[in-house]
Protein backbone atom coordinates (compact mmCIF):
# COMPACT_ATOMS: atom_id res chain seq x y z
CA UNK A 1 0.00 0.00 0.00
CA UNK A 2 3.05 2.36 0.42
CA UNK A 3 4.00 2.85 -3.15
CA UNK A 4 2.10 4.97 -5.49
CA UNK A 5 1.95 3.72 -9.73
CA UNK A 6 1.43 6.39 -12.32
CA UNK A 7 -1.36 5.52 -15.15
CA UNK A 8 -1.21 7.07 -18.21
CA UNK A 9 -4.98 7.93 -18.26
CA UNK A 10 -7.25 10.76 -17.95
CA UNK A 11 -9.68 9.51 -15.01
CA UNK A 12 -8.84 6.32 -13.47
CA UNK A 13 -12.98 5.03 -12.85
CA UNK A 14 -12.28 2.26 -10.97
CA UNK A 15 -10.11 4.12 -8.13
CA UNK A 16 -13.42 7.06 -8.49
CA UNK A 17 -16.34 3.80 -8.47
CA UNK A 18 -14.30 3.10 -5.13
CA UNK A 19 -14.43 6.60 -3.68
CA UNK A 20 -17.71 6.08 -4.58
CA UNK A 21 -18.71 3.03 -2.39
CA UNK A 22 -16.77 5.27 0.55
CA UNK A 23 -19.41 8.47 -0.15
CA UNK A 24 -22.44 6.04 0.07
CA UNK A 25 -21.46 4.65 2.88
CA UNK A 26 -21.09 7.99 4.47
CA UNK A 27 -24.01 9.19 2.81
CA UNK A 28 -26.29 5.76 4.22
CA UNK A 29 -25.11 6.18 7.94
CA UNK A 30 -26.07 9.36 8.41
CA UNK A 31 -29.64 8.81 7.11
CA UNK A 32 -30.04 6.07 9.29
CA UNK A 33 -28.58 7.72 12.36
CA UNK A 34 -30.84 11.33 11.55
CA UNK A 35 -34.31 8.97 11.21
CA UNK A 36 -32.86 7.18 14.27
CA UNK A 37 -31.56 9.96 16.49
CA UNK A 38 -35.03 11.17 18.04
CA UNK A 39 -36.13 7.90 18.55
CA UNK A 40 -32.80 6.51 20.37
CA UNK A 41 -32.48 9.51 22.18
CA UNK A 42 -36.41 9.23 23.69
CA UNK A 43 -36.61 5.61 24.33
CA UNK A 44 -33.76 5.78 26.76
CA UNK A 45 -35.64 9.01 28.67
CA UNK A 46 -34.08 11.90 26.75
CA UNK A 47 -35.68 15.03 25.77
CA UNK A 48 -35.65 15.85 22.18
CA UNK A 49 -34.00 18.78 22.38
CA UNK A 50 -30.98 16.56 22.96
CA UNK A 51 -30.97 15.59 19.66
CA UNK A 52 -30.37 19.23 18.50
CA UNK A 53 -27.52 19.90 20.98
CA UNK A 54 -25.76 17.00 20.25
CA UNK A 55 -25.82 18.08 16.41
CA UNK A 56 -24.33 21.34 17.14
CA UNK A 57 -21.70 19.58 19.54
CA UNK A 58 -20.89 16.82 16.57
CA UNK A 59 -20.59 20.02 14.13
CA UNK A 60 -18.79 21.93 16.16
CA UNK A 61 -15.97 19.67 16.87
CA UNK A 62 -16.38 18.35 12.98
CA UNK A 63 -15.15 21.41 12.27
CA UNK A 64 -11.82 21.28 14.26
CA UNK A 65 -11.21 17.32 13.56
CA UNK A 66 -11.90 17.63 9.66
CA UNK A 67 -8.60 19.75 8.98
CA UNK A 68 -7.10 18.06 11.67
CA UNK A 69 -7.15 14.74 9.98
CA UNK A 70 -7.04 15.85 6.99
CA UNK A 71 -3.34 17.44 7.76
CA UNK A 72 -2.60 14.05 9.73
CA UNK A 73 -3.12 11.83 6.64
CA UNK A 74 -0.92 14.78 4.46
CA UNK A 75 1.88 13.73 6.70
CA UNK A 76 1.11 9.86 6.77
CA UNK A 77 1.35 10.41 2.63
CA UNK A 78 4.54 12.13 3.26
CA UNK A 79 5.82 9.57 5.25
CA UNK A 80 4.20 6.40 4.63
CA UNK A 81 3.27 6.88 1.12
CA UNK A 82 -0.34 6.02 1.88
CA UNK A 83 -3.33 7.56 3.74
CA UNK A 84 -5.26 4.33 3.15
CA UNK A 85 -4.14 2.63 6.78
CA UNK A 86 -5.83 6.16 7.96
CA UNK A 87 -8.91 5.60 5.92
CA UNK A 88 -8.92 1.82 7.06
CA UNK A 89 -8.86 2.46 10.41
CA UNK A 90 -11.33 5.19 10.30
CA UNK A 91 -13.85 3.47 8.74
CA UNK A 92 -13.35 0.32 10.87
CA UNK A 93 -13.60 2.43 14.24
CA UNK A 94 -16.80 4.31 12.46
CA UNK A 95 -18.41 1.03 11.92
CA UNK A 96 -17.57 -0.37 15.59
CA UNK A 97 -18.97 2.86 17.07
CA UNK A 98 -22.16 2.97 14.52
CA UNK A 99 -23.23 -0.99 15.80
CA UNK A 100 -22.41 0.51 19.57
CA UNK A 101 -25.27 2.62 19.44
CA UNK A 102 -28.27 0.47 18.84
CA UNK A 103 -26.77 -1.87 21.84
CA UNK A 104 -26.64 0.69 23.95
CA UNK A 105 -30.37 1.19 24.11
CA UNK A 106 -30.65 -2.91 24.28
CA UNK A 107 -29.02 -1.94 27.43
CA UNK A 108 -31.78 -0.52 28.70
CA UNK A 109 -31.91 2.59 31.57
CA UNK A 110 -28.28 1.23 33.29
CA UNK A 111 -26.39 2.63 29.60
CA UNK A 112 -28.61 5.91 29.43
CA UNK A 113 -25.64 7.80 29.60
CA UNK A 114 -23.65 5.86 27.48
CA UNK A 115 -25.80 6.56 24.56
CA UNK A 116 -24.91 10.73 23.94
CA UNK A 117 -21.33 9.37 24.13
CA UNK A 118 -21.69 6.79 21.48
CA UNK A 119 -23.69 8.87 18.93
CA UNK A 120 -20.61 11.65 19.45
CA UNK A 121 -18.34 9.10 19.01
CA UNK A 122 -19.41 7.63 15.83
CA UNK A 123 -19.72 11.62 14.59
CA UNK A 124 -16.11 12.06 15.33
CA UNK A 125 -14.91 8.89 14.20
CA UNK A 126 -16.51 9.77 10.62
CA UNK A 127 -13.80 12.41 10.94
CA UNK A 128 -11.08 10.48 10.93
CA UNK A 129 -11.43 8.86 7.25
CA UNK A 130 -13.81 11.30 5.18
CA UNK A 131 -11.33 14.34 4.01
CA UNK A 132 -8.52 11.62 3.35
CA UNK A 133 -10.63 9.90 1.47
CA UNK A 134 -12.22 12.08 -0.54
CA UNK A 135 -9.27 13.81 -1.24
CA UNK A 136 -7.83 11.02 -3.04
CA UNK A 137 -9.75 12.33 -5.67
CA UNK A 138 -6.91 14.78 -6.76
CA UNK A 139 -5.01 11.60 -7.69
CA UNK A 140 -7.27 10.17 -9.76
CA UNK A 141 -8.09 12.10 -12.46
CA UNK A 142 -6.00 15.03 -14.62
CA UNK A 143 -7.03 18.37 -13.18
CA UNK A 144 -9.01 20.08 -15.71
CA UNK A 145 -11.32 16.08 -15.61
CA UNK A 146 -11.54 16.31 -11.76
CA UNK A 147 -15.47 17.98 -12.00
CA UNK A 148 -16.51 14.83 -14.23
CA UNK A 149 -14.73 12.39 -11.94
CA UNK A 150 -16.17 14.05 -8.85
CA UNK A 151 -20.03 13.70 -10.30
CA UNK A 152 -19.89 9.93 -10.10
CA UNK A 153 -19.48 11.18 -5.90
CA UNK A 154 -22.23 13.59 -6.76
CA UNK A 155 -24.58 11.02 -8.44
CA UNK A 156 -24.44 8.52 -5.53
CA UNK A 157 -25.63 11.21 -3.10
CA UNK A 158 -28.51 12.23 -5.27
CA UNK A 159 -29.35 9.00 -5.22
CA UNK A 160 -29.12 8.87 -1.44
CA UNK A 161 -30.81 12.02 -1.48
CA UNK A 162 -33.80 10.64 -3.28
CA UNK A 163 -34.05 7.04 -1.40
CA UNK A 164 -34.37 9.12 2.08
CA UNK A 165 -37.84 10.47 1.83
CA UNK A 166 -39.23 7.44 0.64
CA UNK A 167 -37.51 4.79 2.38
CA UNK A 168 -37.72 6.07 5.59
CA UNK A 169 -40.74 4.51 6.80
CA UNK A 170 -38.72 1.03 5.47
CA UNK A 171 -35.87 2.08 7.17
CA UNK A 172 -37.79 2.29 10.23
CA UNK A 173 -39.87 -0.30 10.36
CA UNK A 174 -36.68 -2.59 10.51
CA UNK A 175 -35.49 -1.81 13.79
CA UNK A 176 -32.39 0.23 14.91
CA UNK A 177 -30.26 -3.26 15.46
CA UNK A 178 -31.00 -4.34 11.58
CA UNK A 179 -30.59 -0.62 10.52
CA UNK A 180 -27.50 -0.04 12.22
CA UNK A 181 -26.34 -3.35 11.49
CA UNK A 182 -26.96 -2.91 7.77
CA UNK A 183 -24.80 0.78 8.34
CA UNK A 184 -21.81 -1.21 9.73
CA UNK A 185 -21.79 -3.65 7.07
CA UNK A 186 -21.96 -0.85 4.43
CA UNK A 187 -18.73 0.87 6.17
CA UNK A 188 -16.79 -2.34 5.97
CA UNK A 189 -17.93 -3.54 2.54
CA UNK A 190 -17.24 0.11 1.38
CA UNK A 191 -13.48 0.01 2.83
CA UNK A 192 -12.58 -3.58 1.54
CA UNK A 193 -14.00 -2.10 -1.94
CA UNK A 194 -11.64 0.99 -1.73
CA UNK A 195 -8.93 -1.17 -0.19
CA UNK A 196 -9.46 -3.99 -3.04
CA UNK A 197 -9.08 -0.77 -6.33
CA UNK A 198 -5.42 -0.10 -5.24
CA UNK A 199 -6.50 3.17 -4.18
CA UNK A 200 -2.57 4.56 -4.08
CA UNK A 201 -2.75 4.51 -8.64
CA UNK A 202 -2.26 7.91 -9.65
CA UNK A 203 -3.13 9.48 -13.05
CA UNK A 204 0.15 10.73 -14.51
CA UNK A 205 -1.33 14.30 -15.00
CA UNK A 206 -2.71 14.75 -11.48
CA UNK A 207 -2.41 17.17 -9.47
CA UNK A 208 -0.35 14.73 -7.32
CA UNK A 209 1.91 13.95 -9.97
CA UNK A 210 2.13 17.71 -11.75
CA UNK A 211 2.29 20.19 -7.88
CA UNK A 212 3.42 17.84 -5.52
CA UNK A 213 6.49 20.05 -4.40
CA UNK A 214 4.21 23.24 -4.80
CA UNK A 215 4.25 26.16 -2.38
CA UNK A 216 1.63 26.15 -0.13
CA UNK A 217 -0.12 29.78 -0.36
CA UNK A 218 -1.69 30.10 3.39
CA UNK A 219 -3.84 32.90 2.05
CA UNK A 220 -5.98 30.34 0.00
CA UNK A 221 -7.31 28.51 3.57
CA UNK A 222 -9.96 31.15 4.55
CA UNK A 223 -11.76 31.22 1.08
CA UNK A 224 -11.55 27.26 1.16
CA UNK A 225 -13.20 27.52 4.60
CA UNK A 226 -15.70 30.26 3.68
CA UNK A 227 -17.01 28.15 0.60
CA UNK A 228 -17.79 25.99 2.48
CA UNK A 229 -19.67 27.76 5.00
CA UNK A 230 -21.90 29.46 1.84
CA UNK A 231 -22.38 26.01 0.18
CA UNK A 232 -23.08 24.27 3.24
CA UNK A 233 -25.53 26.80 4.83
CA UNK A 234 -27.21 27.16 1.55
CA UNK A 235 -28.43 24.58 0.67
CA UNK A 236 -29.04 23.48 3.83
CA UNK A 237 -31.56 26.80 4.02
CA UNK A 238 -32.84 26.28 0.49
CA UNK A 239 -33.67 22.51 0.72
CA UNK A 240 -35.75 23.26 4.46
CA UNK A 241 -37.45 25.82 2.76
CA UNK A 242 -38.21 24.34 -0.09
CA UNK A 243 -40.01 21.88 1.52
CA UNK A 244 -41.87 23.44 3.12
CA UNK A 245 -42.83 25.94 0.75
CA UNK A 246 -43.95 22.66 -1.43
CA UNK A 247 -45.97 22.06 1.23
CA UNK A 248 -47.23 25.91 1.70
CA UNK A 249 -48.25 25.10 -1.96
CA UNK A 250 -51.37 22.58 -0.60
CA UNK A 251 -49.60 19.46 -2.52
CA UNK A 252 -50.25 16.43 -0.37
CA UNK A 253 -46.91 14.72 -1.54
CA UNK A 254 -44.51 17.34 -0.44
CA UNK A 255 -41.63 14.13 -0.24
CA UNK A 256 -42.07 13.52 -3.80
CA UNK A 257 -41.27 16.41 -5.53
CA UNK A 258 -37.67 16.30 -3.23
CA UNK A 259 -37.01 13.00 -4.97
CA UNK A 260 -37.60 14.46 -8.19
CA UNK A 261 -35.15 17.32 -7.04
CA UNK A 262 -32.78 14.38 -6.01
CA UNK A 263 -33.24 11.91 -8.52
CA UNK A 264 -32.77 14.99 -10.91
CA UNK A 265 -29.03 15.56 -8.89
CA UNK A 266 -28.58 12.10 -9.53
CA UNK A 267 -29.08 12.39 -13.78
CA UNK A 268 -27.29 15.34 -14.30
CA UNK A 269 -24.67 14.79 -12.08
CA UNK A 270 -22.29 13.10 -15.34
CA UNK A 271 -23.56 15.33 -17.64
CA UNK A 272 -22.38 18.12 -15.95
CA UNK A 273 -19.67 16.79 -15.20
CA UNK A 274 -18.65 16.45 -18.66
CA UNK A 275 -19.92 20.67 -18.97
CA UNK A 276 -17.79 21.53 -16.34
CA UNK A 277 -14.60 19.89 -18.03
CA UNK A 278 -15.60 21.84 -21.16
CA UNK A 279 -16.24 25.16 -19.67
CA UNK A 280 -13.82 25.19 -16.34
CA UNK A 281 -14.77 24.13 -12.96
CA UNK A 282 -15.14 27.66 -11.90
CA UNK A 283 -17.29 28.93 -14.49
CA UNK A 284 -19.43 25.58 -14.04
CA UNK A 285 -19.73 26.43 -10.39
CA UNK A 286 -20.57 30.19 -10.94
CA UNK A 287 -23.71 29.22 -13.10
CA UNK A 288 -24.69 26.42 -10.62
CA UNK A 289 -24.49 29.36 -7.78
CA UNK A 290 -26.34 31.39 -9.92
CA UNK A 291 -29.08 29.09 -10.66
CA UNK A 292 -29.45 28.54 -7.25
CA UNK A 293 -29.85 31.90 -6.24
CA UNK A 294 -32.76 32.28 -8.90
CA UNK A 295 -34.30 29.43 -7.74
CA UNK A 296 -34.18 30.74 -4.02
CA UNK A 297 -35.94 33.77 -5.37
CA UNK A 298 -38.54 32.11 -7.56
CA UNK A 299 -39.55 29.42 -4.19
CA UNK A 300 -40.59 32.38 -2.07
CA UNK A 301 -43.42 32.86 -4.90
CA UNK A 302 -44.42 28.90 -6.07
CA UNK A 303 -48.11 28.91 -5.80
CA UNK A 304 -48.66 25.60 -7.38
CA UNK A 305 -47.41 22.23 -6.89
CA UNK A 306 -46.57 22.34 -11.09
CA UNK A 307 -44.19 25.13 -10.52
CA UNK A 308 -42.69 23.14 -7.97
CA UNK A 309 -42.00 20.43 -10.17
CA UNK A 310 -39.93 22.70 -12.54
CA UNK A 311 -38.04 24.65 -9.57
CA UNK A 312 -36.94 21.45 -8.18
CA UNK A 313 -35.29 19.98 -11.38
CA UNK A 314 -33.87 23.31 -11.82
CA UNK A 315 -32.03 22.88 -8.23
CA UNK A 316 -31.21 19.56 -9.13
CA UNK A 317 -29.46 20.87 -11.90
CA UNK A 318 -28.38 23.56 -10.11
CA UNK A 319 -27.05 21.60 -7.22
CA UNK A 320 -24.93 19.14 -9.32
CA UNK A 321 -23.06 22.15 -11.01
CA UNK A 322 -21.98 23.27 -7.62
CA UNK A 323 -21.88 19.77 -5.97
CA UNK A 324 -19.26 18.81 -8.53
CA UNK A 325 -17.06 21.47 -8.02
CA UNK A 326 -16.69 21.83 -4.66
CA UNK A 327 -14.12 19.05 -4.19
CA UNK A 328 -12.03 19.92 -7.29
CA UNK A 329 -12.15 23.84 -6.16
CA UNK A 330 -10.79 22.51 -2.69
CA UNK A 331 -7.66 20.78 -4.07
CA UNK A 332 -6.90 23.58 -6.16
CA UNK A 333 -6.60 25.71 -3.81
CA UNK A 334 -3.84 24.01 -2.13
CA UNK A 335 -0.36 21.86 -3.47
CA UNK A 336 -0.98 17.68 -3.78
CA UNK A 337 1.14 17.21 -0.91
CA UNK A 338 -1.88 19.35 1.38
CA UNK A 339 -4.83 17.48 -0.31
CA UNK A 340 -6.36 15.85 3.14
CA UNK A 341 -5.69 19.84 4.71
CA UNK A 342 -7.82 21.20 1.60
CA UNK A 343 -10.36 19.03 1.77
CA UNK A 344 -10.93 18.85 5.28
CA UNK A 345 -11.08 23.09 5.61
CA UNK A 346 -13.85 22.60 3.00
CA UNK A 347 -16.09 20.11 5.28
CA UNK A 348 -14.78 22.26 8.33
CA UNK A 349 -16.64 25.25 6.54
CA UNK A 350 -19.80 23.26 5.99
CA UNK A 351 -19.46 22.03 9.86
CA UNK A 352 -19.49 25.36 11.17
CA UNK A 353 -22.82 26.15 9.01
CA UNK A 354 -24.54 23.11 10.24
CA UNK A 355 -23.33 23.81 13.43
CA UNK A 356 -24.84 26.83 13.73
CA UNK A 357 -28.17 26.08 11.69
CA UNK A 358 -28.89 23.27 13.61
CA UNK A 359 -29.21 25.90 16.52
CA UNK A 360 -31.15 28.65 14.72
CA UNK A 361 -31.97 27.47 11.61
CA UNK A 362 -35.43 25.61 12.66
CA UNK A 363 -36.78 29.51 14.56
CA UNK A 364 -35.99 31.18 10.97
CA UNK A 365 -38.95 31.94 9.21
CA UNK A 366 -39.34 31.06 5.32
CA UNK A 367 -38.44 34.72 3.88
CA UNK A 368 -35.48 34.76 5.85
CA UNK A 369 -34.46 31.71 5.15
CA UNK A 370 -34.40 32.05 1.44
CA UNK A 371 -32.95 35.26 2.13
CA UNK A 372 -30.04 34.08 4.20
CA UNK A 373 -29.64 31.17 1.53
CA UNK A 374 -29.22 33.69 -1.18
CA UNK A 375 -26.54 35.29 0.33
CA UNK A 376 -24.84 31.77 1.20
CA UNK A 377 -24.43 31.26 -2.44
CA UNK A 378 -23.66 34.65 -3.70
CA UNK A 379 -20.68 34.41 -0.94
CA UNK A 380 -19.73 31.16 -1.93
CA UNK A 381 -19.64 32.04 -5.59
CA UNK A 382 -17.80 35.20 -5.19
CA UNK A 383 -15.03 33.29 -3.17
CA UNK A 384 -14.72 30.44 -6.15
CA UNK A 385 -14.19 33.71 -8.93
CA UNK A 386 -12.25 35.81 -6.88
CA UNK A 387 -9.29 34.16 -5.42
CA UNK A 388 -7.71 32.22 -7.99
CA UNK A 389 -4.50 29.47 -6.32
Amino acid sequence: MGTSALVGRRILWLQVLGLAAVQGAISLTWVIYNLYLDDLLLALGFSASLATMLLVIENAMGALMEPLMGSFSDQRQHWVGSRFPQIALGMIASALCFMGIPLVVLGGLSLKLLMPVALVAWALAMTIFRSPALSLLGRYAFESDLPQAASVLTMVGGVTGAMAPIASDFILGLGPLTAFSIGTVVLLLAALVLRQVHPNKTVANSPLSVGANAPMQWANLPWVFMTGVGVASGLRLLLQSFSAAVAATGFSQPKLIMVVLFVTVALSALPCGQLATRLGNRTAMFFGFVGLIVATGVTMMMGSAGVAVVVAIAIGIAFSLVANGTLPYALSMVPASKAGLGTGLYFSGGAVAISVLSGVGANLGLTVSLLIAAISFAVAAGCVVAKQP
